[in-house]
């Protein structure tokens, strides 16, 4: 109001309005509650918006950062696997380029021990001929009886030390035999 008397330049200074009972037409009362109610809600669902895109933004960038650190992690473990099987493979074939036979053999029996390191089933030839014999190694080692173990220096029984003991084949661990009391 102030800049509209100063635009007319009247002289006239505004230092206080008092609104007193002011009440639309009852023709318009209806249009005017909706126009205040729409403008509330227009506000309102701004507030929210606003307060969710402040909850949301952070989150994001800290997955966001997060994600790129381990993918850095990830790829430096990586690059430096691969660097080290390089590294591996060139003195690999440093070694086969100066031993043949010995480096193949080598290689043959580190393969086979990590391919039967992780089974604990074992099948035995028996004699060469058509039997083969299974050793569900698992099952013995859960079902064993551990027996106690005598160190010959300090064995004072006069007993024969256990790796001077005789075995059974087939049970080397002792699993059929009765418990010792």
């Amino acid at each position: 109001m102030q800049k509209a008397l100063d635009q007319y330049e009247t002289g006239i200074t505004v230092t206080e309005l008092n609104f007193q009972n002011i009440r639309p037409p009852d023709q318009v009362k209806e249009a005017f509650d909706d126009a205040i109610a729409a403008r509330e809600d227009n506000q309102r669902i701004k507030n929210e918006a606003e307060a969710y895109r402040s909850k949301v933004e952070p989150e994001a960038r800290g997955v966001a950062s997060r994600l790129r650190t381990e993918a850095e992690g990830y790829k430096t473990a990586l690059v430096a696997t691969a660097t080290g099987e390089a590294r591996r493979f060139e003195l690999l074939v440093a070694e086969y380029e100066r031993a043949p036979q010995v480096t193949r053999k080598r290689l043959f029996l580190e393969t086979m021990q990590e391919v039967m390191s992780n089974n604990p089933k074992v099948m035995v030839d028996v004699g060469g001929g058509n039997q083969v014999m299974y050793l569900p190694l698992d099952k013995l080692m859960q079902n064993a009886v551990l027996p106690n173990i005598v160190d010959p220096k300090r064995d004072t029984s006069g007993a024969a030390p256990d790796r001077e003991r005789r075995r059974d084949p087939i049970d080397p661990l002792g699993a059929n035999r009765e418990p010792r009391q």
